[in-house]
């Protein structure tokens, strides 16, 4: 293979957005060089980084020479970062990757959506080589969204563009380092008491409030868990989160964000992970935990169904059905390690060794076909 150079820019170096940008640079078979910013204030990282990213490209180019392909996530101005950096990126081709968007997230309890930021995001489309989306049910939600997202606007409002923008869009996973397929398998043991995991972030749309609300459930009923509570956390807490460390007291194992080595040992140890998201576009605290040994309790809809092998005996419906679920995957031993271990087979796929070989073949196919210039 003919090594690539590709520069990446990551403007939201934080969680999964540095997980990506540095997984990838380190298992790509290319040269990959990660150009980052701090993972905070997101809406100025969508609007001022285009300038400052295109600063740092421009003092690479002169130092190392032009890359071979341009790789951005979807919180970078892709057209505004292109005309300031005009000198350094003319005709190289531009890959933009969405781990999130603006046109479908979740909008604010506070107020409605500012369209300014799902703009962006079309622009970036638009202006794009390769639109890459980390699963099939994000790539589908904005494609579905778009006509509608364009339809608000005066006049000319880029119709035309949608077919072409949906022809180069493509699915890549995000993906999981190798060394949580390696942890050891739990032995099995029935006196053990089940350890359940929340590793998603501390925030409203992953709605604390109901798997919370579950483990109440649970409790009051006398089932048997323990619960280790991670994921990172903000200035603005929900509230579920100090009620449930009241409430369940004894039962809590681990509460607060984990450092790396710590995060590692405790989705070793867990029994079952959780999501209770109201949204998610890919879901890789979630893989972690299965390819660490976890059996899942997921929501059945948004990405979460791609995540799973089917049958998947512990997807729900509605919250009655979550406790349901989670009661089962609590008591019956048996099936809840049979279901981990069709989970981990399942997430191989997901393993970085083989995620960025699909990378790599994008990249050498670009770098073949390279983009218009500048």
């Amino acid at each position: 293979m003919t090594r690539r150079r590709v520069l990446l820019c990551e403007p939201y170096a934080t969680a999964s957005h540095r997980a990506w940008a540095e997984g990838l640079a380190a298992h790509s078979g290319h040269d990959v060089t990660v150009v980052t910013h701090p993972g905070t204030s997101w809406k100025w990282r969508m609007q001022g980084a285009a300038l400052t990213m295109a600063e740092q490209v421009d003092g690479h180019v002169a130092l190392h020479g032009r890359p071979d392909v341009l790789v951005v996530s979807e919180m970078v101005h892709v057209p505004a970062m292109l005309g300031m950096a005009r000198r350094s990126l003319a005709g190289v081709p531009v890959v933009v990757y969405f781990h999130e968007n603006q046109l479908t997230y979740p909008p604010p309890r506070e107020g409605p959506p500012d369209h300014t930021y799902a703009m962006t995001n079309w622009l970036s489309m638009a202006a794009a080589d390769r639109v890459v989306f980390n699963s099939e049910f994000h790539r589908t939600e904005v494609l579905d969204a778009l006509p509608d997202f364009l339809s608000r606007f005066p006049d000319r409002r880029h119709d035309h563009r949608l077919d072409e923008v949906a022809a180069r869009s493509t699915v890549v996973p995000i993906g999981v380092d190798a060394e949580l397929f390696v942890l050891p398998d739990r032995p099995p043991d029935p006196d053990r008491v089940p350890l359940v995991l929340w590793n998603h972030r501390w925030e409203y749309d992953k709605a604390p409030e109901d798997f919370f609300a579950a483990l109440h459930a649970l409790a009051d009923q006398g089932v048997a868990f323990e619960v280790a509570v991670a994921g990172e956390s903000f200035r603005v807490v929900p509230p579920a989160f100090a009620e449930a460390r009241d409430r369940l007291g004894p039962r809590i194992v681990h509460f607060g964000t984990a450092d790396r080595a710590g995060y590692v040992d405790l989705i070793g140890r867990a029994d079952v992970v959780v999501s209770t998201a109201r949204h998610e576009f890919f879901g890789i605290a979630v893989v972690e935990a299965m390819a660490a040994g976890a059996s899942a309790v997921l929501p059945r809809r948004l990405a979460y169904p791609e995540l799973v092998p089917t049958p998947e005996p512990y997807l729900y419906d509605d919250e009655d059905d979550l406790v349901r679920s989670l009661r089962t995957a609590l008591t019956d031993h048996e099936g809840r390690r049979a279901a981990a271990g069709a989970a981990r087979a399942h997430v191989a796929r997901f393993a970085w060794p083989t995620v960025a070989a699909t990378y790599d073949a994008l990249v050498d196919q670009l770098s073949e076909t390279p983009g218009p210039t500048t």
